[in-house]
């Protein structure tokens, strides 16, 4: 799917309020939360993704179903899955950017600049919203070379996407998309400024969709799995200049990827994402030394050792298949694929639970029974 522009939000529609993004008058939910020193710089509730299904369409399936995530200012947060677990449309949900027929429910909270509160995103007006896409939130989207336009040089869509949030004439839109590019370390910059994207490697089309990302100052940046198809140099590059651009710029990052080594080095907490729920959260370093959930073993398993031969030569696989959407089992959606699966696991879905300090998992190996 080609990736929406970050390029099309329109100069401040009248009305607006200040930099935050939110018109005045806006509702603001949260009155009653603690302090704007500790609440999250963005909270998902319960966010739904419903698609039609059937040959009327008039049911309709959750690709997302009920997940809820918090970040961090300045945090790096992992969101993994197997492909087809909701990561990417979650991300799309966030931004308002999920394509119809698709209904995004549940609530999306940004924290405001100033002390006014929080702004549900997915309640604001059309207006407003284009004030929050890249100028609050940048997204670096899948595939670089189907998101980036061929038709124009990478110059021209730097300097468009600067110029979308900032009052620039074509001359500082320019000079800005150039320090851009020098900001994300690409290579002889200013001749790059006139390159068309199939001129580009992976890894330098990568960082051009990096200096989009950036181009409005954002607090926070949504990477859809920004090392996909690069190699282990490059991939190792990309993930040094966000962590640079963490430090530097004070960014929080919601990390998309499938790969856990790469978690592991990157971010703070992880979020394991299975049939469009969140399964389980923790810390790095506490989902890595003792994963909770069964799922969570299941993808650490699947991980090469150096020093221990898989058996038979063979990479140890996750068995089964993803839950699908319009075909999502009773109870538990992983009990078909779960080695500890009990009788309840196919009848009720599980509550979630904390087995440790900020820690949550669903699953019940960690919950009551019921009798």
């Amino acid at each position: 799917m080609n990736a929406p522009l970050l390029t099309a939000a329109a100069a401040p529609p009248p009305g607006a309020g200040a930099a935050g993004g939110f018109p005045a008058g806006a509702s603001i939910a949260g009155g009653a939360s603690p302090a704007a020193a500790v609440r999250p710089l963005l909270a998902i509730e319960g966010l739904q993704v419903t698609f039609p299904h059937g040959r009327e369409g008039r049911q309709r399936v959750a690709a997302v179903c009920g997940a809820s995530l918090t970040i961090g200012r300045g945090e790096c947060v992992g969101l993994v899955g197997e492909s087809g677990s909701g990561k990417s449309l979650l991300a799309l949900a966030v931004l308002r950017l999920v394509p119809p027929p698709g209904r995004v429910g549940g609530r999306v909270l940004l924290d405001g600049r100033g002390p006014g509160g929080q702004a549900d995103l997915l309640a604001l007006p059309e207006a407003a919203m284009r004030r929050v896409r890249g100028a609050r939130i940048g997204i670096v989207f899948q595939e670089p070379m189907s998101a980036l336009d061929p038709f124009y040089s990478i110059g021209f869509q730097i300097a468009e996407a600067a110029a979308a949030h900032r009052p620039l004439g074509r001359r500082a839109a320019r000079e800005e998309a150039l320090r851009l590019l020098e900001r994300v370390a690409m290579p002889d910059a200013r001749r790059r400024l006139r390159d068309y994207p199939h001129q580009l490697s992976g890894g330098q089309r990568q960082r051009v969709l990096l200096a989009m990302a950036l181009a409005g100052g954002p607090e926070l940046l949504l990477a859809d799995e920004p090392t996909t198809a690069l190699d282990v140099t490059l991939q190792a590059q990309v993930l040094a200049l966000l962590d640079e651009l963490r430090r530097d710029l004070g960014l929080a990052v919601l990390l998309i990827t499938h790969d856990l080594a790469v978690v592991a080095e990157t971010c703070d907490r992880v979020a394991v994402l299975y049939a469009g729920q969140v399964v389980e959260e923790a810390a790095v370093e506490d989902l890595f030394r003792a994963p909770a959930h069964p799922y969570t073993r299941a993808l650490l398993a699947t991980l090469p050792r150096l020093g221990q031969p898989a058996e038979r030569g063979r990479l140890p696989v996750l068995p089964g298949q993803p839950a699908e959407p319009a075909a999502r089992p009773a109870g538990c959606p992983f009990h078909p694929r779960c080695p500890d699966a009990m009788p309840i696991c196919a009848v009720e879905e599980p509550p979630e639970t904390a087995p440790g300090p900020a820690r949550r998992v669903r699953c019940w190996l960690h919950a009551a029974v019921p009798r």
